[in-house]
């Protein structure tokens, strides 16, 4: 068991969602202008690619730096290639869509450090081991074998490999991680999630949506069960998007994981409802 945090701490929970995760960076954006700052990040998938960012600048020059990274995403070849290309990767490999170089390599070029226990801030992601079937955290050794462990979606990346052991998404283990916070001593917990939980599902009529309810059902009752025992004293602030309709489940986007048109619009409009609920709930005004 990892040492536990302060008697009093702040903790960021960044939950997973594919391409919805770039709501976040509004309200980091938020959080960060107000002079709010962790004392331990955790992610799962998406969260732990902006997590460790946020873990490791946390500042508003930390946002600005994540906020142009998912800008230039098309450029980094994250999820890259023509449709051919992707054709060809799943005829080789038979598993999934993607190479995860793109994602690597991004990630080295925008931090300053290599390894976990180097960032400014304490920072854990989760991932889902193939041979134990179980969650694992990463808390120390290098970062970027970690967050893709935990960002690797299933028939888009391919497992990865970590110390003889394989790696799924994070997202099929624990999803929005406040158990865990709650489990290392945080008692302040600022919840991004990406909007999902919003929106009350609906029996599925086409295959496509079969998988994405079943795991909306188990993610959510995750959550929902963490939520419900949080313990006295600790305070959670689950963190809104702007969404004034949340992502349907009847449409093929939920699919469109690459998706990256009008991200300068998603994020302000997630900032600008992240700063009015600080405001609201009294946190410090901005710096």
């Amino acid at each position: 068991m990892p040492a536990r945090v302060g008697q009093r701490a702040v903790a960021f929970v960044l939950g997973g969602g594919g391409h919805l995760g770039v709501s976040q960076i509004g309200m980091l954006r938020a959080l960060v202008e107000r002079g709010i700052r962790p004392d331990l990040v955790l992610g799962t998938s998406v969260g732990a690619v902006n997590g460790v960012a946020i873990a490791a600048r946390p500042t508003t020059e930390g946002v600005d730096a994540l906020e142009d990274s998912w800008r230039r995403i098309e450029e980094t070849g994250v999820f890259g290639g023509s449709l051919l290309t992707r054709l060809g990767t799943l005829a080789r490999t038979r598993t999934h869509l993607h190479d995860a170089s793109g994602l690597a390599r991004a990630l080295e070029q925008s931090l300053p450090v290599g390894r976990i226990e180097e960032l400014e801030v304490p920072f854990q992601c989760v991932a889902a081991s193939i041979e134990r079937a179980s969650e694992r955290w990463f808390t120390a050794g290098p970062i970027a074998p970690a967050v893709l462990a935990s960002a690797a979606v299933p028939g888009l990346l391919a497992p990865v490999a970590v110390d003889g052991e394989h790696f799924l998404d994070g997202g099929l283990v624990n999803s929005i991680p406040v158990g865990r916070a709650v489990e290392l001593g945080a008692t302040e917990l600022y919840v991004l999630q990406v909007g999902r939980v919003d929106r009350p599902l609906e029996v599925p009529r086409w295959p496509w949506e079969v998988g994405l309810v079943a795991f909306e059902i188990a993610r959510r009752h995750r959550f929902a069960g963490d939520m419900a025992a949080l313990p006295e004293g600790v305070e959670a602030h689950v963190m809104p998007t702007g969404r004034s309709e949340p992502p349907s489940y009847r449409s093929l986007a939920q699919l469109r994981y690459s998706d990256v048109s009008n991200i300068g619009e998603r994020i302000a409009r997630a900032h600008e409802a992240s700063a009015r609920y600080l405001e609201r709930a009294g946190m410090d005004t901005p710096s």
